[in-house]
């Protein structure tokens, strides 16, 4: 498919629109463009998004497509006439049909996070962040009674990125500590982490693609040599093996699969709502 550019557009974040659009584009092997048009909450900056969906049109010609979470009507009503994008109303196409199906209105609300500060749930997902952010790296060990997982693996393995989706998208408490060669070398799991067993999930990662990542790092050193990165992930391996570790490989998955893995081991309520 040739190059399109791929609008967002909502009166609140939107988040709801890019993920859900993104959601749909993968199904694709498309190369877009990709712009967010938030807070379009006035009739006045309707007309200016629609303007610049519009130039976009003539410029590249051909028709943008155009992912929309609108609530306003009036909004919504200068995209459906004056846009010459390819409008996808996502709450037109679900929203309505839903309200005919249940019998009852929707809450029309303006994006999800419109009172999100005032809810314990918010109030859980910082707390989650913060105390990811304190325990990355092994940078504590203090309150890890508190940690809903303990992630181990090699340094460049995708503990970080997974703690911090953990923290923000489902408000886990998740730490996180680097197996090293001095631990392989004891074999043994780091002090802080012996009473903490059950806590603990394993990160692995094919030998070839950890070198790739680690020599984006520090070119040819040899932290990121292969032999060395096999060496590392070997031992890593039978390390979590010889404790009984829950793990993983994150050679080919995303960061949301990882998450979901360990959700479903760690804490399948939380994919629950």
């Amino acid at each position: 498919m040739s190059h399109r550019t791929v609008f967002f557009v909502s009166d609140g974040t939107g988040i709801t629109a890019e993920t859900f659009g993104n959601a749909i584009l993968a199904q694709f092997e498309a190369t877009v463009r990709r712009v967010r048009l938030p807070f379009l909450d006035s009739v006045d900056k309707a007309h200016q998004a629609a303007r610049q969906i519009n130039h976009t049109a003539e410029v590249e010609g051909r028709r943008p497509l155009v992912f929309t979470t609108v609530v306003n009507a009036e909004v919504l009503d200068v995209f459906q006439h004056h846009c010459r994008g390819m409008l996808l109303d996502m709450f037109g196409t679900f929203v309505q049909p839903l309200e005919e199906e249940l019998g009852i209105k929707s809450n029309h609300r303006v994006g999800r996070f419109s009172d999100a500060s005032k809810s314990k749930a918010y109030h859980d997902r910082i707390e989650a962040i913060n105390y990811s952010l304190a325990h990355d790296d092994g940078q504590s060990d203090k309150d890890l009674e508190s940690a809903d997982v303990i992630l181990v693996g090699v340094s460049r393995s995708g503990k970080t990125p997974t703690s911090l989706y953990l923290a923000m998208q489902y408000g886990l408490k998740a730490s996180n500590y680097p197996l090293i060669p001095e631990d392989f070398e004891r074999r043994k799991l780091p002090p802080a982490l012996a009473t903490h067993r059950k806590k603990l999930f394993g990160l692995t990662i094919a030998p070839d693609r950890l070198s790739e990542i680690r020599n984006e790092r520090r070119p040819n050193s040899h932290y990121a040599d292969l032999e060395n990165c096999r060496m590392e992930v070997a031992e890593a391996e039978a390390m979590m093996r010889r404790e009984g570790i829950r793990w993983l490989s994150t050679t080919t998955k995303s960061i949301e699969e990882i998450a979901t893995t360990i959700l479903q081991e760690v804490r399948p309520e939380r994919l629950e709502y």
